[in-house]
């Protein structure tokens, strides 16, 4: 229950004789430790059927680096997908992805401070899958090997990734991190390392690290998937047990997060930084320890109350008019350091106003510190969670094996406990209602000091701003601990959203069609409800809404008008609530409800409960007919929005793709910006988009409703009934339409310069109008897959100039056919040019031979893995049984995709390819500002 980020985020929860006794184990996970002291979790889950999920837990990060290895825990992280016992070179890659298994997307790793993991999910539907899965892990933990030669390549990958991360939040982080991290280890030892190691580190060096680290003792095999518990018991015991740990073992170091009575303040500011925010943390004066007890545990469950408390009352100032920050959180939990944690709040804000938001935030701590927080407040919280814990508990039988695994990572890693969710539902059902407000007003009053504080602002530099002093800052928090502050009041308590009435809706046809398993009625207002019943879940019901028409039938003028407001309209409420009102009435529901206008349709999405289905029915009422106008929940939404894109062409990348996409919209008046520009927004009509909005949704008859999930066909028609057939309809249909505008074709290469660091960006592009073929499409969308394993193979693998990229192909029918094929990959600017021609050389080879058979059967084996999970998906079947009324597509592509699929000959990705990839070429590049040779050359981790 306990959280384990740093929160810091601008762009990258009885009777006093129980209390002693031990959280109880989760009895369905079989627990065991070798002989060698190698540790294992495993646990049989039925979904998805046919497939493993395993985990290879390396106790070990960055952390426990020597001085000359700084970097090499990720390093070893990478060289273990480049040669092992029984895949050498890239062999390991290759395999998994002939199995079905896609790099990156399924198969990845990470490391970080204190830990090293690795992700595995294997597909079962052909004998040896498992047995191979666990040689993997096998390999991983015990047989890299590590060749001088791989190592070499492997360096420049690394550094590709490290390019990546360069920027001014880096530069920042640099500066304020020794604060922030102050006198602990974690400072000096960032996961991505330093530039001269990677480099220039011997092989010997990265042998070491492998071969201190990686031994039993420090490891844990996590299985969960549809396998037979007892027989991968055995095959652990069998593969791991042999292996012993070195005779003289490297002590395994635990690093603190000091405290310190003087507070530490950063403000650091960099020329290219894109948006401005403040951190506050207060380091806890113990260590941390672990859920062990039940006593501990509800220690946690009131933790979690008291900041969700704290978070509603900041949701509430950020939707007030006037906010004093774009965002902002506050809560007690983990850091970057396993065994420290803090109580922490963070904000981003508008650019010069981080004292302010520090102000702000530290006053709503020091109230809830003074006054407490009030019982309603406790009871909205109680019934959030409680609901989340229930929603949990009802689709206990449904969960899928990835959303398992992390839970006992993490009980290695950190003993966080795993009591399963049947003991937990039933234990806080117990517990919650004995919890006071005495109990939280308590915990703020202990957890909030004057103590071990850090503070962080950071920004853009400016000289039209003034940043504070550090006397400044810290003088706020004397302010506000002297400050005349009120008592948080409550608003009176929301009983309904949509008033009673009686409906006179009827069902005039039904028909069903066996193969889609679906039902469809048509209702008197003309509207249409499409329904599938699964047992996906238990307890989930997705939905949608679709009207065609959108933006496309808007005359150009109103269109710009217009385009940017139509997301601020539901920031104004419904049915005279406002949106924190929706807030307080919607706590303790599981249910979300959303309406928009798009490109070729306007609709509503959501989700449920099988309970909070009414709900879900009042919210789609409400979206129809009492959408609040509030011009002055439109500014605060425009503020907000101005505030967060102030500086976003001080990003490289977004600054790319907005000049190149204005480049290619140049003769489409209808394209201004990616993002609202202040002169976007001068010329938005809140009240114009709000009247667009009425006339769109007054007219349910030219919508489809569809809904998929464990539907109580009797409740839902009773639901269906009163709100969906009530709705007004106008009698008139409507359909999207081609505004004409097309972008720029031709051949060329367009070249933008932005950004100090030593980074670029390559994109080329195939694009054009074609007739729409289906078979085409799938050849185009599986070439784009195959291009993506050669686009690694060759510029990462082979090359070491990039750390990923990859390509997409498809074939579009709305709003007119066209098709698109584009590669996309970030590199070093002294690259560029030669990873293009290798690109195109991949390309050619397509266009004159084809690509190998072992790439597309690499491809179809990764699709019907996906498509098999896909099937026992809501949200799947949600999308497949709506897109014919979009885009005329066979209503039964969903069942018949894959067998199409199957069909692809080499031949078929080839013809695309001439047809397609032979024609005019469009390629946009990245580079980095004049004077980045000099850049490039400083590049180094500190």
């Amino acid at each position: 229950m306990k959280k384990v980020l740093f929160s810091f985020s601008v762009v990258f929860l009885m009777a006093a004789n129980v209390f002693g006794q031990n959280i109880p184990v989760d009895p369905s996970v079989k627990i065991g430790t070798l002989s060698n002291g190698m540790k294992y979790y495993i646990k049989k889950n039925a979904l998805p059927e046919k497939k493993v999920e395993f985990r290879l837990v390396v106790n070990a990060g960055s952390i426990l680096e020597d001085e000359n290895q700084r970097g090499l825990a990720h390093f070893m992280e990478h060289m273990n997908f480049n040669g092992t016992k029984h895949f050498p070179d890239n062999k390991l890659v290759d395999f998994l992805q002939s199995i079905g298994i896609k790099f990156g997307q399924h198969l990845n790793a990470y490391t970080g401070f204190d830990e090293t993991v690795y992700m595995l999910p294997v597909p079962l539907d052909k004998p040896g899958n498992l047995d191979a899965g666990l040689k993997v892990i096998e390999d991983w933990a015990f047989n890299a090997t590590l060749s001088d030669e791989q190592i070499n390549k492997e360096r420049g990958v690394v550094m590709e990734e490290l390019r990546l991360g360069l920027g001014p939040d880096k530069r920042m982080m640099d500066k304020y991190l020794p604060k922030l991290l102050y006198k602990s280890q974690y400072a000096d030892r960032l996961p991505i390392g330093k530039k001269e190691v990677i480099e220039n580190c011997k092989p010997d060096v990265i042998r070491k690290f492998y071969k201190d680290w990686y031994r039993p003792d420090l490891m844990a095999i996590v299985v969960v998937g549809d396998i037979n518990v007892e027989e991968i018991e055995k095959k652990v015991k069998d593969n791991f047990s042999k292996y012993k740990n070195p005779s003289n073992p490297r002590e395994r170091k635990s690093f603190d997060l000091p405290n310190h009575k003087e507070a530490q303040v950063a403000i650091e500011t960099d020329p290219d930084a894109t948006g401005s925010a403040v951190l506050f943390a207060i380091k806890d004066s113990e260590l941390y320890q672990p859920d062990l007890t039940v006593q501990q545990y509800d220690e946690s469950i009131v933790e979690g109350l008291m900041n969700m408390m704290l978070n509603s009352r900041l949701a509430e100032l950020v939707n007030a008019a006037n906010p004093p920050f774009t965002y902002g959180s506050v809560y007690h939990g983990g850091t970057y350091v396993r065994t420290k944690e803090a109580f922490q709040a963070s904000a981003t804000t508008k650019d010069g106003d981080q004292l302010n938001a520090l102000k702000v935030l530290l006053e709503e701590v020091e109230r809830a510190k003074r006054f407490g927080f009030t019982q309603s407040e406790l009871d909205r919280a109680k019934e959030q969670m409680l609901s989340s814990y229930e929603w949990a508990y009802n689709n206990r039988e449904k969960n899928q094996s990835g959303e398992l695994i992390d839970r006992y990572v993490s009980n290695f890693l950190r003993q966080e406990p795993i009591p399963g969710i049947t003991w937990g539902y039933e234990h806080i059902k117990k517990v919650l209602p004995a919890i006071s407000v005495t109990q939280t007003n308590e915990l703020i009053k202990k957890l909030v000091k004057d103590d071990s504080r850090v503070i962080v602002l950071t920004g853009p530099q400016k000289d039209t701003i003034k940043m504070p002093t550090e006397a400044m800052v810290l003088n706020t928090f004397n302010t506000v601990k002297m400050a005349d502050l009120k008592p948080y009041e409550e608003k009176s308590k929301v009983e309904s959203l949509v008033k009673p009435f009686r409906s006179e809706g009827k069902i005039t046809a039904a028909e069903t069609d066996a193969k889609l398993g679906t039902t469809t009625w048509t209702l008197s207002n003309g509207a249409k409800v499409t329904f599938k019943k699964t047992d996906f879940k238990d307890d989930e019901i997705v939905f949608s809404a679709i009207s065609l028409g959108g933006v496309s039938v808007i005359p150009d003028d109103d269109y710009n008008k217009t385009k940017f407001a139509f997301d601020a309209l539901l920031e104004a409420g419904l049915a005279g609530l406002s949106k924190t009102d929706l807030s307080h009435y919607l706590a303790g529901k599981q249910v979300s409800v959303s309406s928009y206008i798009g490109g070729p349709a306007e609709g509503i999405s959501g989700t449920s409960s099988k309970k909070d289905l009414k709900t879900a029915m009042e919210l789609i009422y409400a979206c129809f007919t009492d959408l609040n106008y509030n011009p002055e929940a439109f500014n605060t939404y425009k503020s907000k929005k101005s505030a967060m894109l102030s500086n976003v062409n001080s990003d490289p990348q977004y600054y790319f793709s907005n000049e190149y996409s204005k480049f290619i919209n140049q003769k489409n008046p209808r394209f201004t910006s990616l993002e609202p520009t202040e002169k976007d927004w001068a010329n938005t009509d809140y009240k114009k988009a709000y009247d667009i909005y009425k006339q769109k949704f007054a007219n349910a008859g030219n919508f489809h409703f569809y809904f998929v999930g464990n539907i109580n066909e009797e409740q839902f028609k009773k639901e269906v009934l009163q709100y969906i057939a009530s709705l007004p309809s106008t009698g008139k249909s409507s359909a999207f339409k081609d505004t004409g505008y097309r972008p720029l074709t031709g051949e060329f290469t367009k070249i933008y310069k932005k950004g100090k660091e030593p980074k670029s960006l390559v994109a080329i592009s195939y694009s054009g109008e074609a007739p729409y073929s289906q078979k085409e499409g799938i050849a185009l969308s599986a070439l784009g897959e195959v291009a993506t394993i050669k686009i690694l193979e060759k510029l990462r693998e082979e090359e070491s100039g990039i750390y990923g990229g990859g390509a997409s192909g498809s074939f579009s029918k709305i709003p007119y056919s066209a098709y698109d094929f584009t590669v996309n990959f970030p590199c070093g600017p002294e690259n560029v040019d030669k990873l293009i021609k290798s690109t195109m050389a991949e390309i050619q080879k397509f266009i004159d031979k084809g690509p190998e058979q072992k790439d597309l059967d690499k491809y179809k084996e990764g699709e019907y893995n996906e498509y098999t999970t896909s099937l026992k998906d809501n949200g799947f079947w949600l999308q497949g049984i709506s897109q014919n009324q979009l885009d005329g597509s066979d209503q039964y592509d969903i069942l018949n995709f894959f067998d199409k699929l199957q069909a692809l000959t080499v031949k078929d990705l080839q013809e695309v390819a001439k047809k397609y990839l032979t024609k005019e070429k469009q390629i946009a590049i990245l580079m980095p500002e004049d004077g980045w040779e000099k850049a490039k050359n400083d590049m180094s981790e500190k």
